[in-house]
């Protein structure tokens, strides 16, 4: 029962986990699709600007020309009605020119503070990306959360595996009864005959007619490969929960660190 309820809050830590990375996944599209909103708003407030000073200028110039009128009127014996429409006519433009010039101003202010935020958005998004370089020093990744992700992968082998442990011990975790018998297991771990336990685990593993088993002293990684196409490697740290992991399909991944599987099986001895 205990063994059960592990497995259950170590599920339930994966599954934080995956959810941590896919919610930095959406802040960075999200991000990303603010910034390609800023942009587009600031091109629109850019035309908007152009749009308002040519709308200004035209102004001007129809001030100009009803002023000109209205010398050319007071020079003149004219109406007085006429010269006081004249005035209400400069008195409007005069009017619309001042509301232009403040919305004017109001688009410069929009247009600052976009790129402010535009600004502040780039660096939030160069942040986030940063993130996904992980400083493995002091990260915490136990033990169970990695025979986990192994027996995930194990589920999936069709015709061979290689598996490095650093003890017997650890493959009744990994559940190898349940692989399928076509499937060909060569697999080093640490082995001591003294212990009683680990006489008994190597009588069972070596009945089995799919398992080539033997002992490796270092201690040192957990390795994983399935199939020549996936590839789970866990290099032990300094504390028991400190271990950097590295989990690729790559292929190209897969020919750099399958030499580290393969140097745990080549450096082990027969039984």
């Amino acid at each position: 029962m205990e063994h059960i309820n592990e497995i259950r809050s170590l599920k339930k830590q994966l599954e934080t986990n995956h959810n941590l990375i896919n919610l930095k996944d959406q802040q960075v599209k999200t991000l990303e699709n603010s910034l390609q909103l800023k942009d587009e708003q600031i091109k629109t407030l850019e035309k908007t600007l152009k749009t308002k000073d040519e709308e200004t200028k035209t102004l001007e110039k129809t001030i100009a020309l009803k002023e000109e009128e209205i010398k050319k009127l007071a020079s003149s014996t004219v109406d007085l009605n006429i010269l006081k429409e004249k005035d209400d006519i400069i008195t409007q433009l005069q009017k619309e020119v001042e509301i232009l010039n403040q919305e004017l101003t109001k688009a410069d202010e929009e247009l600052e503070n976009l790129e402010l935020e535009n600004e502040k958005l780039k660096v939030a998004q160069t942040s986030s990306k940063e993130v996904n370089i992980i400083d493995f020093t002091n990260i915490k990744i136990i033990k169970s959360e990695i025979l986990e992700k192994m027996r995930e992968i194990l589920e999936k082998a069709i015709a061979n595996v290689t598996i490095v442990v650093p003890s017997i011990e650890y493959l009744q975790e990994l559940y190898l009864y349940e692989l399928r018998s076509s499937v060909s297991m060569s697999i080093a771990c640490g082995i001591n005959p003294a212990i009683e336990e680990h006489s008994e685990l190597l009588d069972e593993f070596e009945s089995l007619d799919n398992i080539s088993l033997r002992s490796y002293e270092r201690a040192d990684r957990l390795v994983l490969t399935r199939d020549g196409e996936e590839l789970l490697l866990a290099v032990i740290g300094n504390s028991e929960d400190n271990n950097l992991v590295i989990h690729t399909k790559d292929p190209k991944h897969f020919k750099l660190f399958n030499s580290l599987a393969t140097e745990g099986w080549i450096q082990s001895r027969k039984v």
